[in-house]
């Protein structure tokens, strides 16, 4: 597999003359590691908890930096955290256009400076982490730094700084509309960290809507399911083990058991108990799970995008 940069400078020690036909590189592109629906339910099933005191599939109403003190060193796969905002605010205000009647109580923020609050639970990932593991860390750009910082101090190395476009945000009249959440993608080992790279040319601006819960009961925020299932798909294998260190909604939950992988959670709010087993309760596991070249565009849709390169494809694989 080659990107077209690489095809290109392929194509100029070979001492190629044909020119070089953009898009090209759609044609040919699989991914790095797939497993069709079988061998994904049977890694899930195999799956054993590094801990008899951590169920898998489970969240533990606990602070979670307690809880990850216990947990047994190079254990964790993935870790997908949306920490609290570090703002003020208390999940209801009008301005995000939610009905506060439908917000669970208890949502809190951390009572000590964030960047105090982000260095102790950040310190805690690279002791569970495995060598091969990475962490999404969510942010708004008002706290960024204190993650980048705590990521830093944590030994933690950043792979990658994604962007979290959504079509809206809070209007404002003397400064620009925040519209992006920042996602850091922090990895353990710089060498070792897996990632799968399903598309061709995955780029780190996400251009995801919200997701509201019209008429439900909801916690201070959610995050939308595909940014989640995304953050799973590039950095996990099926029976994977994510840890969520502040499960909230359960969006982390849903995500993982929907794609054949493992969860631990934890989540100090203990209102949002009937919640979390509602959103659990109903869902098949492994229901969303595709194989990951089944969701390429088909030959046929590509050649609609790009004629041209479709027109070498054909060329080329006659003479093959």
């Amino acid at each position: 597999m080659t990107t077209d940069t690489e095809e290109e400078k392929d194509g100029q020690k070979k001492g190629r003359t044909s020119p070089y036909i953009p898009n090209l590189a759609e044609f040919y592109f699989r991914p790095n590691f797939d497993w069709t629906r079988k061998q994904a339910e049977r890694r899930f099933a195999k799956t054993k908890s590094p801990s008899p005191e951590f169920e898998l599939d489970t969240v533990r109403f606990e602070d979670c930096i307690e809880g990850m003190r216990r947990f047994p060193a190079e254990s964790i796969d993935l870790v997908i955290a949306d920490p609290p905002f570090g703002i003020d605010f208390d999940g209801k205000s009008g301005v995000y256009n939610r009905d506060e009647r439908l917000v669970i109580e208890g949502y809190e923020e951390t009572d000590e400076s964030y960047h105090e609050f982000t260095s102790k639970w950040l310190v805690e990932l690279p002791r569970i982490m495995k060598p091969e593991a990475s962490a999404y860390v969510f942010s708004g750009w008002t706290n960024l730094d204190a993650v980048l910082e705590g990521a830093r101090d944590a030994g933690l190395v950043t792979l990658n700084h994604l962007i979290w476009h959504y079509p809206f945000g809070v209007y404002t009249r003397k400064r620009f509309v925040t519209s992006h959440y920042h996602i850091v993608l922090l990895v353990k080992d710089s060498r070792k960290y897996f990632f799968n790279k399903i598309e061709n040319y995955p780029e780190d601006v996400w251009s995801v809507k919200r997701r509201y819960r019209t008429g439900l009961s909801k916690n201070a925020t959610k995050l939308p399911l595909e940014v989640v299932s995304r953050c799973i798909d590039f950095s996990s294998r099926p029976g994977d083990i994510v840890l969520d260190p502040f499960m909230g909604n359960g969006t982390t939950a849903v995500a993982a058991l929907l794609n054949f992988r493992h969860f631990i959670g934890f989540e100090i709010n203990k209102r949002l108990r009937p919640l979390l087993d509602k959103e659990l309760a109903n869902l098949v596991t492994g229901e969303s799970y595709i194989p990951y070249s089944e969701r390429l565009p088909t030959i046929k849709d590509l050649a609609k995008l790009y004629p041209k390169a479709y027109r070498e494809y054909i060329r080329r694989e006659k003479e093959t």
